[in-house]
């Protein structure tokens, strides 16, 4: 066995895994397009075609409509405001709760803030990381007008279930789909399933514009309300003849026909890419069976997950290390992995102190309610995404393009040396670290 290099021994890997870049000459032709044109913006003009942007918005559009099976895809400048637009929307109005999982990027609960509705955090399952279904109909009150489950890490949350708790209780479903473009549930795709979805084109996500989002949905009505969001709807009610306005007030979320001209070229690719990670997943899962104490990720029956991540279930008890000195030992073999993922959302700042707008009042969590009704952020409140953040969940972000089974050879190459070297690293520490539970 080779030395470890937290011990002073040479990695498995010397040289960074490469960024993504799914970059070719189909983007370059439509940024070419855009420019030739001299429009990059396509929302100036007046008018309803002018209200629904530019050539490039709307190409992109028609393919995420023609791509999802949806009436409407409404491209916006950011997943988190396709979610603030999609929560005005349904109407959200100052006090109403909305229930979001606690393990998510900050925009999803955020996004409820901004449209002055309160999240209440409901407990995630531990074997996809989406909402638990039992959960949130316990934390289900008087208030509360929607659900917004988040598919984590690429698989889809459990659905059925899901809409069936909204369906009991009169609720508007939205889903996050920022990291699962393309993954299915019982055949059909993420962010189709609810009454609106959100998806993410960030640069970090399997398909990007560098920045951007897209809302789908089925519902007229719905979808028009996304449009006035996203383009200063009080400017705008009046030519189109709309009468309900509460809501509509309007921000700038629009797309730039740059940035559509980017997404229109990555959609094209998203079968591909996608594909690419299930490749390497499917290998890594393979190579690992048997890996006592790192168990891979699991794909529920009539389920496909697209691997935005490639979470495993850590159990420092059997592995015989704590999940610190694991995450520190593998990057230090050139393999950087995360301990956990995001805090939960709930320890934040702004939530513990009861402080979103102003410093004394509370809005909109204490609004117009009594001391006890106020939502309850503290500790202990989901214990599932307590223990995944704190010693159950490691993360590997590597599962994508341009990287090879090569590169998960090396993932897996340093998994087995740190696992091979845990004696030494155990007796290498001054004072040995307990083993966390």
């Amino acid at each position: 066995m080779s030395k470890l290099a937290l011990l002073g021994g040479q990695p498995v890997r010397t040289r960074p895994f490469p960024p993504p870049n799914s970059f070719g000459e189909e983007e370059l032709a439509n940024l070419k397009e855009v420019l030739a044109s001299g429009v990059l913006s396509g929302f100036i003009a007046r008018g309803f075609e002018a209200f629904r942007g530019g050539k490039m918005v709307r190409r992109l559009e028609a393919g995420f409509c023609e791509r999802f099976g949806v009436r409407h895809a409404i491209a916006v400048n950011s997943n988190t405001s396709g979610l603030h637009a999609a929560l005005a929307a349904i109407g959200i109005e100052p006090g109403d709760e909305v229930i979001v999982p606690p393990y998510t990027m900050s925009a999803t609960a955020a996004a409820v803030l901004h449209a002055n509705g309160v999240p209440v955090f409901a407990d995630i399952e531990t074997r996809t990381y989406g909402l638990d279904p039992a959960d949130v109909e316990r934390k289900i009150t008087k208030r509360t007008k929607a659900i917004m489950p988040v598919h984590l890490f690429g698989h889809p949350c459990r659905m059925d279930e899901l809409q069936s708790v909204a369906r009991r209780h009169g609720l508007r479903l939205i889903e996050d789909a920022a990291q699962s473009p393309g993954a299915l549930y019982r055949g059909r795709p993420t962010g189709t399933l609810g009454d609106l979805g959100v998806f993410s084109l960030n640069q970090n996500k399997t398909i990007t514009t560098g920045e951007g989002g897209v809302v789908l949905t089925n519902d007229d009505e719905l979808a028009l309300r996304v449009q006035l969001v996203r383009n200063h709807g009080e400017v705008c009610v009046e030519d189109l003849h709309y009468d309900n306005i509460p809501g509509t007030l309007g921000w700038n979320y629009r797309m730039t026909e740059l940035e559509a001209a980017v997404g229109v070229a990555q959609l094209a690719k998203l079968d591909a890419l996608n594909a690419h990670r299930q490749d390497l997943a499917a290998y890594l899962c393979e190579r690992m069976r048997g890996m006592s104490g790192i168990e891979a990720p699991v794909t529920e029956p009539d389920c496909t997950h697209v691997y935005f991540c490639f979470p495993m279930r850590y159990d420092a008890q059997v592995v015989g290390l704590p999940r610190a000195l694991f995450v520190k030992a593998m990057t230090a073999e050139g393999v950087p992995i995360g301990a956990g993922y995001v805090a939960p959302l709930y320890r934040e700042p702004m939530y513990r102190r009861l402080q979103a707008y102003d410093r004394n009042r509370g809005f909109p969590f204490t609004y117009d309610r009594s001391p006890e009704q106020v939502p309850d952020y503290s500790d202990g409140i989901c214990p599932n995404c307590e223990a995944l953040y704190e010693r159950k969940l490691i993360l590997h972000f590597y599962c994508r393009h341009p990287l090879t089974r090569g590169d998960m050879d090396d993932v897996l190459a340093a998994m087995e040396k740190v696992l091979d070297g845990r004696a030494d690293l155990l007796a290498s520490q001054r004072e040995p670290a307990a083993v966390a539970s």
